[in-house]
């Protein structure tokens, strides 16, 4: 058994040809996907987080819009940008959203990829300390949310409140009970993902990955889990840690499918950069008829080894597309490899 979701960036443009044309269009489509989704029997609506982007930007307010309308399915990010939170901020949104939808919130977080804009998060007043990279800052920010998570007190109190407040030092509110056990961190390397596990967070790993052997994406995509439940066990953590991988799979089983999807042309892994000096490979797309998904996804070493599979959904060809799309891989694919 594998739990399967949908991830969706939320883009939206303009463009005649555009199912999504406003920034309003691409959040409610959201909401009416997840709760499509859920009727279909996927376990999981997952949103990316984009900023100067005409994409999806603030996940909070559509989490709980999602969990407010849908009863069963987890709702996730993949992934929050760190670099651009104020991680205590942060705390009571993401406590709000899972009790809006009791207890159901799944959250990515990491340090995010390159933006729309030359380092974005110095608008959103977020520099640096001395002697550390943005990246060292989004991990801060990572480790001061999950303390904030755990539900310890650590604020001093008014001695003449405005309220009375509980005995001791006191943590933020609202606090959603569990919540830290569903936190994730998207891993673009071996080492970030090593070291999510010695934090004690779930791991995300994407289609893209820092290129650090050569090797086809999914086999080193498959070495980085394997760090990871490594790291996991010798950090003595005493729960089984989620994992999850997303690719992008669409099923051609009408004429619409093969319109969209039917190209024809080889699918493979690229490699690129990413950044100056950092490469990376970004993992192949699955198209075709059925019986032939199943045959190459079997041989998918990384989807063997995560436990949740969120499927990249076009959001601009509209709910009803979308949903099509997520039930073909539940109907037709899934059940040839086992996962329902």
């Amino acid at each position: 058994m594998k739990k399967i979701g949908f991830l969706s960036f939320g883009h939206w443009s303009p463009s005649p040809n555009s199912g999504t044309r406003t920034a309003g269009d691409a959040l409610l489509q959201s909401i009416d996907l997840a709760v499509a989704a859920e009727e279909l029997g996927a376990d999981g609506a997952y949103f990316r987080v984009h900023h100067f982007a005409r994409q999806l930007a603030s996940p909070f307010p559509l989490l709980a819009a999602v969990g407010a309308r849908t009863k069963k399915i987890e709702i996730g990010t993949a992934v929050i940008d760190m670099r651009y939170e104020n991680p205590l901020y942060m705390a009571e949104d993401a406590g709000a959203a899972d009790l809006i939808s009791q207890g159901r919130l799944q959250l990515g977080i990491s340090r995010g990829s390159p933006e729309q804009v030359v380092d974005g998060w110095r608008y959103f007043g977020y520099e640096p300390a001395e002697g550390q990279s943005d990246a060292d800052m989004a991990r801060l920010n990572a480790e001061i949310f999950l303390k904030a998570l755990t539900g310890q007190g650590f604020a001093q109190p008014n001695p003449r409140p405005m309220f009375p407040n509980p005995p001791g030092m006191l943590r933020l509110e609202p606090f959603s009970e569990g919540l830290l056990e569903r936190i994730w961190w998207g891993a673009a390397s071996d080492a970030t993902a090593v070291w999510a596990a010695r934090m004690g967070m779930n791991l995300q790993s994407s289609t893209l990955k820092f290129d650090e052997s050569g090797k086809p994406f999914h086999i080193q995509q498959a070495e980085q889990i394997r760090a990871y439940r490594a790291a996991w066990k010798e950090a003595g953590h005493t729960r089984t840690p989620r994992i999850s991988v997303s690719r992008s799979i669409f099923a051609l089983v009408n004429d619409m499918d093969r319109m969209y999807f039917g190209t024809g042309r080889p699918e493979e892994d690229q490699f690129g950069y990413i950044e100056p000096e950092k490469r990376a490979v970004f993992g192949r797309g699955y198209t075709g008829e059925p019986d032939r998904l199943i045959e190459e996804l079997r041989q998918d070493e990384a989807i063997a080894e995560a436990d949740t599979l969120l499927l990249t959904v076009p959001n601009q060809l509209g709910v009803a597309y979308n949903a099509h799309v997520i039930e073909s891989i539940l109907k037709h694919v899934a059940p040839g490899l086992g996962w329902r």
